[in-house]
């Protein structure tokens, strides 16, 4: 491995090149990057993907629009390193690139936040749902959270047609009008078809043109196109709190402080589905998205730089203080907790007392997530195929850790 100081820290390990007869020589592009000012940051990254059981992950970063972390190490599965072109599936790391696209539609006038649901997709405003608006959708307020007994079958949620058909049937809960209720997997489904309804284009089409191509970024994904599948990092350990699924989520929905989590996040199956291959063909915005932690890291990148990136406008201003605005400090139902959540985030957690005040992003279950803090131009993107810790595979402090060692390093 070789070092060279260019504006950062650039760590380039290429790997031998395999002779082949008639054509030249092109190592793989395996190159690192770290500013030196980030070192320290760096060294915790690595310091957690010591050893195989650890799995792998991949951490970016910009300031200002500036790429100053590019890392990644450990393993994408048993016998295979993670790499630069290495991929993860990040839970509801996705609601924040799904809410984006919402933004980017609102300030061209395709879309009003404050117009209902309905009046892009009629089927919606069935069982009360008339006036329930896209801000309600992105503040988890239509009463919708309920995943569970949703759709028949183990492999009913892969199925589009039938999912938002069962959404737009629903009832919503009658505590939506006291607060927030976290909708783990259905929030996805309400902004896809939404948008797809407004735009007359299927959500994998508006993710490309509003997301992926602005950002010349191809790495944001609900469906993964067939020859970018074997770049997806395997899942472990199961994501269980320690005993049959089943029974947990069955037990879960009978008692009162828990059963708004089990309704949301515990569907009948689930800890099966989520390492089922079909997962990676179907549009589940919720939970399904498999990115790269650069693709993330440049999407909030813009966000956190007054809505440029490379000289170019991602999002307007005035669109990025409407995103940042808290709409609601009420309990949430299903969380128990009060989350302060804007138009689509939340606030980035970070294992520190001072916590951004500005900053908005999503964190998702298993340990990946990103943010943007545009108090100080900070983007930090995480995705790792180590689901949590010894303790638990719903999430732990990993993320919080990393982003408060980015912030301290933005204060000094």
């Amino acid at each position: 491995m070789t070092i060279q100081v260019e504006r950062g820290l650039e760590l380039r390990a290429a790997a031998p090149a395999q002779p082949h007869v008639g054509a030249p020589i092109t190592p793989a592009r395996t190159e690192m990057l770290v500013d030196p000012r980030f070192l320290s940051l760096a060294d915790r990254f690595f310091s957690m993907y010591r050893r195989p059981q650890n799995g792998g992950g991949a951490l970016a970063a910009y300031v200002h629009g500036e790429k100053v972390i590019d890392i990644w190490a450990g393993y994408a599965d048993r016998d295979r390193r993670w790499d630069r072109d290495t991929v993860a599936l990040s839970f509801s790391t996705g609601k924040g690139v799904a809410s984006t696209i919402v933004h980017r539609l609102a300030e061209r006038g395709i879309v009003d936040y404050d117009a209902p649901v309905a009046t892009y997709w009629p089927e919606f405003a069935a069982a009360g749902k008339e006036s329930i608006t896209i801000r309600d959708v992105l503040t988890h307020r239509t009463g919708l959270h309920k995943v569970r007994g949703l759709v028949p079958g183990r492999l009913g949620l892969l199925d589009y047609d039938t999912v938002i058909e069962a959404l737009a049937a629903s009832v919503p809960d009658r505590r939506r009008h006291r607060g927030p209720g976290y909708h783990a997997v259905t929030f996805g489904w309400l902004v896809a078809e939404t948008m797809s309804r407004a735009t007359g284009k299927p959500f994998t089409e508006i993710v490309r043109e509003e997301i992926a191509e602005p950002l010349g970024v191809d790495e944001f994904w609900y469906q993964v196109p067939a020859d970018q599948k074997p770049r997806i990092a395997k899942l472990f350990p199961n994501i269980n709190p320690g005993v049959d699924w089943r029974l947990t989520s069955s037990l879960m929905s009978r008692m009162g402080p828990l059963r708004g989590l089990a309704e949301a996040a515990m569907p009948d199956g689930f800890d099966e589905l989520i390492r089922n291959p079909l997962v990676h063909d179907a549009v589940m915005p919720g939970w399904n998205g498999v990115f790269s932690a650069r693709s993330l890291a440049r999407m909030y990148a813009a966000i956190a730089n007054d809505g440029v990136i490379d000289g170019t406008r991602f999002l307007q201003p005035e669109t990025l203080e409407q995103m940042g605005e808290v709409q609601t400090c009420d309990r949430d139902y299903v969380l128990g907790i009060k989350l302060a959540w804007r138009l689509g985030y939340h606030p980035p957690i970070l294992a520190s007392r001072a916590q951004p005040t500005r900053g908005l992003g999503h964190y998702g279950v298993g340990g990946s997530g990103a943010y943007a803090d545009p108090e100080t131009g900070l983007a930090l993107a995480f995705v790792t195929n180590r689901l949590g810790n010894a303790v638990t595979a719903f999430g732990d402090l990993r993320l919080a850790r990393l982003g408060a060692e980015a912030q301290a390093i933005m204060r000094s």
